[in-house]
């Protein structure tokens, strides 16, 4: 006796038609008509995503973008205060030559406020070239930490505040204006060498 068997076909739709005939194995029969915008989506997707990564896919004027940082500086230059600060001191050493007559003051007065008012001009000059001053500025810090610790041991001794204890006062507050300037990042650049590197 043959034996009856059904055997199913499976069609792309998900519909299965029974097939009646005299088989001796069932087939199963299943056709992958999936569409091939569901598989190769994800594919460009990844090529897409790979060329964005190596760099295909960046446009060209962000990375041409120029960045333009803004240098730290103080706000007043060193010898704002450093041409009258020199020329005090230099003219209080003459002045006090004319009234003491001692020596001690005027070389004191000449040597300080010489270099300080020299220092001041040097600087005043590099600013002006548009390059840095910084040695300059320190060079006038460490004068008026000289003058502050001279002018406080004379204090001590005489406790007059006229000159030395002025001229305490007057070296600490310039010591403390140099240490601002030099923090801050030196003098700010002059006006001009602004406008040449601001972008157009």
């Amino acid at each position: 006796m043959t034996s009856f068997q059904l055997g199913v076909v499976y069609a792309s739709d998900g519909t299965s038609e029974g097939i009646s005939g005299s088989q001796t194995k069932t087939t199963l029969r299943y056709t992958p008509d999936t569409p091939r915008s569901h598989i190769e989506g994800p594919a460009k997707s990844y090529a897409s995503t790979e060329e964005n990564v190596n760099g295909k896919g960046i446009s060209e004027p962000a990375e041409q973008q120029v960045i333009t940082e803004h240098k730290r500086a103080a706000k007043i230059h060193d010898f704002c205060f450093g041409i009258p600060f020199g020329g005090l001191v230099l003219g209080g050493g003459l002045a006090g030559f004319v009234f003491t007559r001692n020596p001690t003051t005027l070389g004191t007065g000449v040597l300080f406020g010489g270099a300080l008012l020299a220092l001041s001009t040097f600087s005043l000059k590099v600013w002006r070239q548009g390059k840095s001053s910084l040695p300059f500025i320190l060079g006038q810090a460490v004068l008026a930490a000289a003058l502050l610790w001279k002018n406080f041991q004379t204090y001590s001794m005489t406790m007059k505040l006229f000159p030395t204890g002025f001229y305490a006062f007057i070296s600490a507050a310039m010591l403390c204006f140099y240490s601002y300037v030099v923090f801050s990042g030196g003098n700010p650049p002059p006006k001009n060498l602004k406008s040449s590197v601001a972008p157009s």
